[in-house]
């Protein structure tokens, strides 16, 4: 299990990241990674419990910003916990809802406003608990040892539902459990923060400066290295990242939506741009409200939804190579079949 632990001053931002579906996905793009990867893109938040709270984002925020305000003293009342089991491993609901509350026991926020939110557009199943680090008597839970804190209840959580055990942060543990295979915290971190801000960003300016906004310097040359808030530097090939992948993603995303856009135009607005059919003679123009065309704008999209997913599949490889499609031996190979075909 692998846990992580984050503080904020935006209860808005951390409830609308952990209630809300991808914003950047829309219904049919959601609707085609469900069909290839089969997790659950729409309504991916399902809330396992309400801690002295309820309601929508809005006025989980209102009522949690209120409690914050006993307090003076505190300038980042949000607490953002999460855990996550290993590839293959499954919990049920009620096994998942024990170990938030384990959890918020664990961090001194039993009593607090917090809500636990299962996420089901992962392979791996995830929790994400948002808590009010202020109590209704107006002090503050401790975030001393957090790290340590964290690592000890993943460590009871796995013996406890006889998960894989996932070790990290090493300096937490005992001589024993340091003889055990590691799972690198900081690179899953890092390799999860660069997922989600692919599926959010449309252009690599927008990506780096959505992981910078998430504390990381992101140094671009031949290749793409990220620098994180202890100064650690990490190649984005170490986590399944190159940059060569990364502009592959993000240029299939702005296909992706340029074809979205054509097929949304209506009928004789866009003739001209329609999507040239294999074996068509460039001098024989389709009509522009052919019933070919959208079923092959259609066919485009699903194809382009693919690799994508693909692409964004969580991989805890190294090179972060691009799936054979996308290679230039599959482009060469593809231009040689065209030009027998014609």
């Amino acid at each position: 299990m692998i846990g992580h632990v984050s503080k904020g001053g935006s209860f808005a931002g951390c409830l609308g990241y952990c209630l809300e579906d991808k914003i950047k996905l829309t219904e049919e793009m959601k609707a085609q990674l469900s069909q290839v990867d089969h997790l659950q893109h729409k309504d991916r938040a399902e809330v396992l419990e309400y801690n002295q709270c309820f309601g929508n984002k809005q006025e989980l925020a209102a009522q949690f910003r209120d409690v914050a305000k006993l307090s003076k003293q505190v300038e980042k009342p949000v607490l953002h916990l999460s855990l996550r089991i290993a590839p293959g491993e499954s919990l049920s609901r009620d096994q998942w809802m024990e170990i938030g509350r384990e959890a918020a026991k664990d961090f001194g926020v039993a009593d607090h406003q917090y809500i636990c939110v299962l996420h089901k557009d992962t392979p791996q199943q995830h929790i994400h608990i948002v808590a009010n680090r202020v109590g209704f008597d107006g002090k503050v839970a401790s975030d001393s040892n957090s790290y340590k804190r964290m690592a000890a209840l993943c460590r009871r959580m796995e013996k406890e539902y006889h998960l894989q055990q996932v070790l990290s942060p090493r300096a937490f543990l005992s001589q024993e459990e340091r003889q055990l295979p590691r799972h690198d915290q900081r690179k899953e971190k890092l390799r999860e923060d660069i997922r989600q801000t692919l599926m959010e960003a449309n252009h690599y300016p927008e990506f780096q400066k959505k992981m910078e906004d998430l504390g990381y310097q992101v140094i671009k040359g031949r290749g793409i290295s990220f620098v994180d808030d202890k100064k650690v530097k990490t190649k984005g090939s170490e986590v399944g990242f190159s940059l060569t992948k990364i502009e592959k993603i993000l240029a299939l995303k702005q296909e992706l939506e340029q074809k979205q856009k054509e097929h949304s135009i209506p009928d004789g607005a866009k003739a001209k741009e329609a999507p040239e059919i294999p074996g068509r003679r460039q001098t024989e123009r389709p009509r522009s409200n052919s019933p070919e065309i959208p079923g092959l704008v259609s066919q485009s999209q699903k194809q382009i939804a693919f690799l994508l997913s693909k692409l964004l599949e969580p991989t805890h490889e190294q090179g972060g190579g691009l799936p054979y499609e996308l290679t230039q031996e599959y482009e060469n190979r593809k231009r040689k079949r065209r030009r027998i075909s014609h």
